[in-house]
């Protein structure tokens, strides 16, 4: 099952004005679990780094203060959640796709966005030493096969004490594969189905950061959620792009049942799940 091409087709239908991409991202914050996840961690980070290491005002990647990268950017979705939520820091957004990141710096130009700077990269070249508070990946790294190279450019961008947030697939089916005896990820352009919880540590631990935190997503209630909200409407779609008007009467239904899956799932602790949500820190007294 083929996800990209749904997400394009949604996303030139979105792209018609400033405001109804804007509403994207708000239906991107309320159905996709990940959002939730990434955003939480996001903000615990924000309220727990002191202002100038954050980047206070003036701040940007020559300062100081340092500087945001959102390493794999897509959509910009989390670009403009972090552009909003430190207005005055300065942050680099790159992605491998040419399309994305032109369409991302014309919706940002034309909201007034001049702190963020949209640029066609690779992950596993791209490396600017000591320069960022924090990286965000949200699921990139099951696309990348040479994941290590990229962690250790990771690494090597962060300033010391900066950290890495990574949100990706677990190996407990976070691809949509060992299900039903599936052969193939429901994202079928991931080079790996996930991560294990030993495997991502020894990874990172490799690259050169020493302090690491890494817990499941996506525990019974998400995965639940997850498919209420997510996986039962694209294989709608896959099925016919037509259907994607009557989509508003099936969240009718199940939006409710599938935002209270999501709010158990962000809340609990759990032992096992198909999702990873990862930080790793570059030690201060290591750079």
């Amino acid at each position: 099952m083929q996800y990209d091409p749904v997400k394009r087709s949604i996303g030139v239908f979105f792209n018609a004005s400033p405001w109804l991409r804007i509403l994207f991202y708000r239906l991107l914050d309320l159905l996709l679990l990940r959002t939730w996840h990434v955003k939480k961690a996001l903000r615990h980070w924000y309220k727990t780094t002191p202002l100038p290491f954050r980047g206070g005002a003036g701040g940007g990647v020559d300062s100081p203060a340092g500087g945001i990268l959102d390493a794999g950017s897509g959509f910009g979705q989390y670009t403009y959640f972090l552009s909003r939520l430190m207005p005055a820091t300065q942050i680099d957004a790159i992605d491998v796709k040419e399309e994305q990141i032109a369409d991302c710096t014309r919706f940002f130009t034309r909201i007034g966005k001049q702190n963020i700077h949209f640029t066609v990269a690779d992950l596993t070249t791209f490396c600017k030493p000591d320069t960022y508070n924090l990286i965000l990946s949200v699921d990139v790294m099951e696309h990348i096969l040479e994941d290590e190279l990229v962690f250790r450019n990771f690494y090597n961008s962060l300033k010391p004490g900066g950290m890495l947030l990574i949100s990706t697939p677990s190996d407990r089916g976070g691809s949509g594969v060992h299900e039903q005896g599936q052969e193939d990820s429901f994202i079928d352009e991931h080079v790996r189905d996930g991560y294990g919880t030993d495997e991502i540590r020894k990874k990172l631990g490799r690259a050169g950061f020493d302090r690491i935190d890494v817990h499941y997503t996506y525990g019974k209630p998400g995965n639940l959620g997850w498919k209420l909200s997510m996986k039962f409407p694209i294989r709608i779609l896959n099925f016919n792009r037509i259907l994607f008007f009557i989509l508003p009467l099936y969240y009718l239904v199940f939006f409710p049942i599938s935002s209270i899956c999501n709010a158990l799932d962000l809340w609990l602790k759990h032992k096992t799940g198909t999702g990873l949500i990862v930080k790793a820190w570059r030690s201060i007294s290591n750079p």
